[in-house]
Parts: structure tokens; sequence; C-alpha cells
């Protein structure tokens, strides 16, 4: 994703611990002398290193800025930068002139410890105003010389998958702005169906029934989705996908079942295509049915998403950029890169998204996060990426397995 452009304007902090350089503003700038900067947990990368200024550690502003989802603007004839952040709660709107040490917040003056200064067409200012004033915690270790920012907490779009077994975190489902209930599935012979092992229609559970709880969940303002899950482990779903009279059957079957049950959408998690063969023959061929499936739901008046391997998987059947010209959003599921017992690497989740951002626009990028994998201490970082890219949202797996530790960190990072 484009974070950066030939002007960059920088932040900083007031680190009164730390010693200055012993060197003119614009050469301590441009000297590198380790600090690093961490936002959410992972590494955020900068046009210019960040540096030590008077006791002030600088660092660029529009990566940050842009990072937290604040809309920056540059004026070249009077040197100046906007930035403007708006959210429900408030709005702010920040100017920074080069070389002045007042800033106006809101129209009223503000002083800063040091003047932003360019550094190789990239300008600096104080972390400490920036955070003071768009509500980023920050935190600075001496010994490893690194500025750890934890992102304002955000209202985000938030989907939860919910399967079997699911009972004993039920009432989580109004915090959710939409549910995919796991009901459903292409099985072996390559048939829709509710029943089978796994990805059924479940029993009741005391007075809860899955009715109800479809019901429930559209009456409180979360939209139910209808989840149809497929493996093409015994190749059920090439078969789907070459046999046009029996995909016929598929499709009408699943939108018959989403809008009699009651759902607002469908989620499509048709998995594992395009390992081996002819990638393109198999991205065609699911592309057809995707199409099939987005015209039938969208006269039906249901959404669609569809769930899909990362790019960066070994699964090679699936062709972004037209998928997400034919349904409402995609999900990431960037998991499952190693074992799944231990959290997902980073650097791996990071990569898959910015791979999807070269053939979707961020709006329609839904971030999947697996709490099978990821855990109190590292959920959060997973999260911190979908907000580092403006995605649309983030999609949990699973209600039933979250757990109090995990939720109770997620809410301190997304609205719940």
């Amino acid at each position: 994703m484009k974070r950066f452009s030939k002007l960059l304007l920088c932040l900083a902090i007031t680190l009164g611990s730390a010693s200055a350089l012993q060197a003119s503003t614009t050469e301590a700038a441009g000297a590198s002398d380790g600090v690093k900067i961490i936002l959410d947990g992972y590494p955020l990368p900068f046009p210019v290193e960040p540096a030590m200024m008077n006791g002030t550690t600088m660092v660029p502003f529009r990566a940050i800025s842009e990072a937290l989802g604040i809309k920056v603007e540059w004026n070249q004839g009077a040197k100046q930068i906007t930035a403007t952040k708006v959210d429900a709660a408030d709005a702010k709107v920040v100017v920074l002139t080069l070389g002045s040490k007042d800033a106006t917040v809101n129209g009223g003056t503000v002083k800063l410890t040091v003047a932003p200064q360019n550094v190789r067409g990239t300008t600096m200012i104080p972390l400490s105003f920036f955070s003071g004033q768009f509500g980023a915690a920050v935190t600075w270790d001496q010994a490893t010389k690194t500025v750890s920012i934890t992102s304002p907490k955000t209202d985000m779009y938030k989907l939860g998958f919910y399967a079997q077994g699911a009972y004993g975190e039920v009432s989580l489902i109004p915090s959710f702005d939409a549910v995919a209930f796991g009901w459903s599935r292409i099985d072996r012979s390559g048939n829709f169906t509710t029943t089978g092992d796994e990805f059924r229609w479940p029993k009741p559970a005391g007075d809860v029934t899955p009715e109800s709880l479809v019901l429930d969940a559209a009456a409180g303002g979360t939209d139910p989705y209808l989840m149809v899950y497929s493996v093409d482990g015994k190749l059920e779903l090439t078969k789907n996908l070459e046999d046009k009279v029996l995909q016929e059957q598929t499709i009408t079957s699943i939108v018959d079942t989403a809008s009699q049950k009651g759902f607002k959408g469908i989620a499509l998690d048709l998995e594992g295509l395009g390992l081996t063969g002819d990638k393109a023959k198999v991205q065609g061929e699911y592309n057809a049915f995707v199409k099939n499936l987005s015209a039938k739901a969208k006269a039906a008046g249901l959404k669609l998403t569809v769930i899909l391997h990362p790019l960066n998987s070994s699964y090679k059947g699936y062709d972004y950029k037209t998928l997400g010209s034919l349904a409402d959003d995609l999900i990431i599921m960037a998991y499952a890169y190693e074992d799944e017992s231990r959290p997902e690497p980073i650097n791996k989740v990071d990569e898959g998204i910015r791979l999807a951002l070269q053939q979707v626009n961020k709006d329609k990028l839904i971030l999947g996060i697996s709490v099978y994998s990821e855990n109190e201490s590292s959920v959060n970082a997973k999260i911190g990426l979908a907000k580092r890219y403006g995605l649309k949202g983030i999609a949990i797996w699973r209600i039933g397995i979250i757990g109090q530790p995990a939720l109770a960190e997620m809410s301190k990072s997304v609205e719940f």
C-alpha cells in the first residue's frame, strides 16, 4: 500500500532520559542512531530513520499519521502540513509549519519542543506532540532505543465465525457487526448440504435453537451470514466447478437456504483450490462460480463475503482482483502459515495483506484472525495491522473459543 510520498512528515517524543546528539539539528536528524519505532507490536517502516534532536526523538510524521488513519495534506507554498482526524467522538485539525515551534490545533496555538525540520525531503516533528493530540500511547525503552506506539481504540467492522460447540459464547454475538454461521458445506460428492459430520445444522441447546440465533442476531443489529464450507481434499470442489449442472444446483440451494432461514448474507469458504494443476484454469472456474452466486445472491437481497487463502499461501486458485469486484468483501485467512498452536508469524500476515492490497481496495478487505493460534499477548498485533493498512475490519475464528483474556485485550484495541 502506498504510504509515503516525496514530502513525508515526522513526529517526535521528548525523551528526557535520552542524550542529545552533539550536532546541528539537520545533521542530527539525518544521523542513524538506532532508534526504532514499533506500532502495535510491529515495526513501522520509515523513509528517514528516527533521530535525536536536543533530547527529542524525531520520527516521520506522515508514516505514523497515515498508519493511524489520519489524513495528511502538504502545502508546498506555505511549507505547512495539515493533519485531520475525524471520528464519531471528536474531530481534530492540526497545522504544522517548517521551522516554527507554533502549531495550531483546531485554530488554537500550541508550542512544540522542537520546530519541524525537513530532512532529505521528510519533515520531522516531536512525537510527544503527536501522541498528545491524536491519542496514541507512547513508551520509550532506553536499553533498546525503541519507541513503542499503541494506536487509539477504534470502532471497526467485526465479523465473528460461529460454528459447532459455540453456545458458551453466544452472548458475544451482539458485539459483532456480522456473524457467519458455519452450518452448511459442499460434501464429498460435490453437493450442498446442511447435514453431515461437520459444518452441519446444529441441534437445539435448551431454549436456544439455530433459527432463534439467526433471528435474534438480525433483530439485535448483527447481520447473520450462512457460511458454506468445503475443502478440495477429495476434489469435491473441482467436481462442482467443472460440472455446470451440479454447480447450478449448488448455487440455487445455497441462496434458497439463506433466504428461507432468515440470513442476510452468504459467507463462501471454499478452500484448497490451486495447490496443483493449471492455476489459471482453476481461478477462471472459481471466478465463474462466484459470479453466478453473486448475481443470484444480489437478486435475493443477500450480501456476499468470500473467504480466501492469503496470496502468500500454497493455494493459488484465487483471483483476488476479480473476486473483489464480484463480492461485497473478502476475508484474508492470514493464518495456518505454520504450527497453529502458536501465534502466526506477523511478517507473513503483513505480507499477505500487502499482496492483497495490490489487487483489492482496502475498503473491501477484512483480516481473518484465528484465536486457535493467537492469544492475549499476540492478538492485538494482528488487529494493529488491519488498523495500520486501513482495512474494512477483522474476522475472528471463532466465537466459542475466544476466552476472556483475549477478549479483554482485543477490547483495548477495538470497540466491542
